[in-house]
């Protein structure tokens, strides 16, 4: 680097200094600056952050390695990023990424963590494992802003965008554009205005009532664990601490999930209102909303509504006049890491560091962010309460079932007519929703992402709640044309390349997992290595860590036992073949002695009598 841009690096890093603070646990939100400004994030900026936040070069190195969207190397002018979602396979996305490769003049393929970078140095390709576009993919993320309903047409034309160099700001509009889709409202998604009643009750009744609302109701948390919301603040608001914060978890990585994405375009108002009552009931002064990296172009949409709301008196000092009541929100960005949608490491996150999931207890509840007391719920939790608050806690007991009250949004994608978010009352089959959505000759249903459960036919009369099939809200569909094991292979290359690498069972075992599984698609697997692949799923739910690792190889078992034929009809014998050709791996030496008789090969003996290449 030479002089002139080390002093540009700096001033910039200067400039965010200036305006964002120098509290070290902003560091992440400085170093996305820097990459959106750099296309990387120079060593300049490396020292500059940590002599200006008193943290060491280390930590900023371990944080730019750990988050996908950091680099330390120039990723060009256009950085472009495929969804690889199993869902944007199958619109045709990888035949999409082919034609890019070769219209930019690059070669190969992009792969996990492998990224193409163009020799001039002018453009990248990589893939981002779901940007949250299921419902009208294939899609991409360009400089961090997702265009979709890709073709070859319309790739053809970003290529020459990209060989002419023209500046993202004057790219046609329509490739940025982002529908909604929402096809079936219900009591959450029935009027997206927002009179900030739940507020005026809060502060008019009291928080005491306001929880009892919440209570009575008997909301539990949408993100797919289900800890009654009401107890969680209780818990929060009753433990010791000097501050109290408030958390919305908008990082909603798993794959084939968007209805945050959904709520935080058309009802942003109710999710932020969720949040003030939260802080009202709980003592708050200070929220956070976490952002995914890939819903980056809503910052200024969801800026504008904490501004107008500031404005309005609904947030900021006294808010609605109300003495004492003081609570505003910062957004903060993520960088591309799917594990910071686990609560703890989403704090970790919060706070500048890796998204390294903490060890619990303590929970977050009672040491959460800075190590206070901390609520936690995701987007559609938040605004699901400010319902409840406004409307009462028997009206939302009004539609579920005893265990599960209210209504549940899902994110249907896949092999169906109408891709979108659709609401149901808990308690509804999942062959209402097929049948809902144009799904025909449906072989099999990947509901809550591929940390989920993956349903045969025989399941379709179960119900989504959370006493049957709890969900976050994806629900992917496979039509009988489609090869299963496509799906597992995607799911397994994304466990393994998403596993944080702090515990051994997720690190190794996700590794293994896939390259057992790739064993098989090869025709080179056998009995044994599907009883590795169960071995190893048990290990990994067993001894793991945290949730990553508990759920990852849900989708290898539950395919093992509803659908084996995916697996068996590829296998090469019932005995042990190894993956690794040793004799193969000799043709070389082979050819450069000379030799090539039955000593310079190395067979092996299997049980059956037969003989193998080592």
């Amino acid at each position: 680097m030479n002089a002139s841009t080390a002093v540009t690096v700096e001033g910039f890093v200067t400039e965010s200094l200036a305006t964002h603070g120098r509290d070290p646990r902003h560091l992440l939100q400085h170093l996305i600056r820097v990459q959106q400004r750099f296309s990387y994030v120079p060593d300049a900026a490396v020292e500059a952050l940590s002599a200006a936040l008193d943290v060491t070069r280390t930590q900023v190195r371990a944080a730019i390695a750990f988050y996908a969207f950091l680099h330390n190397r120039p990723r060009g002018a256009f950085e472009i990023r495929f969804s690889d979602n199993i869902t944007d396979r199958m619109l045709g996305s990888r035949r999409l990424i082919r034609l890019l490769v070769e219209r930019l003049g690059l070669t190969g393929l992009p792969a996990w963590g492998h990224d193409l970078i163009r020799d001039d140095g002018r453009v990248s390709i990589g893939l981002a494992s779901c940007t949250g576009m299921c419902d009208q993919g294939p899609a991409l993320l360009v400089n961090g802003y997702a265009v979709t309903h890709l073709d070859a047409q319309r790739v053809d034309r970003i290529a020459d965008l990209v060989q002419e160099g023209i500046l993202l700001e004057r790219w046609p509009g329509e490739f940025f554009r982002v529908g909604n889709n929402i096809r079936r409202r219900g009591l959450l998604l029935g009027n997206p205005a927002t009179d900030s009643a739940a507020l005026h009750r809060l502060v008019d009744e009291g928080a005491d009532v306001a929880l009892a609302e919440v209570e009575r109701s008997g909301l539990r948390g949408r993100g797919g664990a289900g800890f009654t919301t009401a107890l969680k603040w209780r818990f929060c608001r009753e433990a010791p601490g000097t501050e109290r914060y408030v958390v919305c978890n908008a990082d909603e990585g798993e794959p084939g999930t968007f209805k945050d994405r959904v709520l935080l375009t058309d009802y942003a108002d109710l999710v932020i209102e969720g949040m003030t009552v939260c802080a009202g009931v709980i003592g708050a002064r200070r929220g956070f909303l976490y952002l995914r990296g890939e819903y980056r172009y809503l910052l200024p949409h969801l800026e504008s509504v904490l501004q107008r709301r500031r404005a309005e008196g609904l947030l900021g000092m006294s808010i609605l006049g109300a003495d004492g009541f003081d609570f505003d929100i910062e957004i903060h960005l993520g960088a591309g890491a799917y594990i910071c949608g686990e609560e703890s490491a989403l704090i970790e996150s919060l706070e500048g560091k890796r998204g390294v999931t903490r060890k619990r207890p303590p929970f977050p509840v009672t040491s959460g962010f800075d190590d206070q007391p901390t609520v936690v719920n995701n987007v559609e939790t938040f605004l699901a309460a400010a319902r409840v608050v406004r409307w009462g806690g028997y009206w939302f007991r009004g539609e579920g079932t005893d265990q599960s009250a209210g209504s549940k949004i899902l994110s249907v994608s896949g092999d169906c007519a109408r891709p979108g978010i659709y609401e149901y009352p808990f308690g509804t089959p999942v062959h209402r929703v097929l049948s809902d959505c144009g799904a025909e000759n449906t072989q099999a249903v990947q509901i809550s992402g591929a940390a989920g459960a993956t349903l045969s036919p025989a399941d379709f009369d179960r119900i989504i709640a959370f006493e049957d099939l709890p969900t976050a809200g994806s629900f992917m569909v496979f039509d009988d044309s489609r090869d299963l094991l496509d799906m597992v292979r995607n799911f397994a290359a994304f466990f393994a390349h998403e596993s944080c690498g702090f515990c051994t069972p997720c690190r190794v075992g996700g590794a293994l997992l896939r390259n057992l599984i790739e064993k098989v698609a090869a025709g080179q697997g056998s009995e044994y290595d599907l009883s590795e692949m169960r071995r190893i799923g048990a290990v990994m739910r067993q001894a793991s860590y945290c949730g990553l690792g508990h759920t990852a190889p849900n989708h290898v078992l539950n395919t093992l036992d509803k659908f084996p034929q995916i697996y068996r009809r590829r296998l090469a014998r019932a005995s042990h073949t190894p993956s690794f050709d040793l004799d193969a791996a000799l043709s070389e030496a082979r050819a450069l002695t000379g030799r090539d008789d039955v000593g310079a090969h190395i067979r092996v003996q299997m049980p059956d009598g037969s003989e193998v290449s080592a």
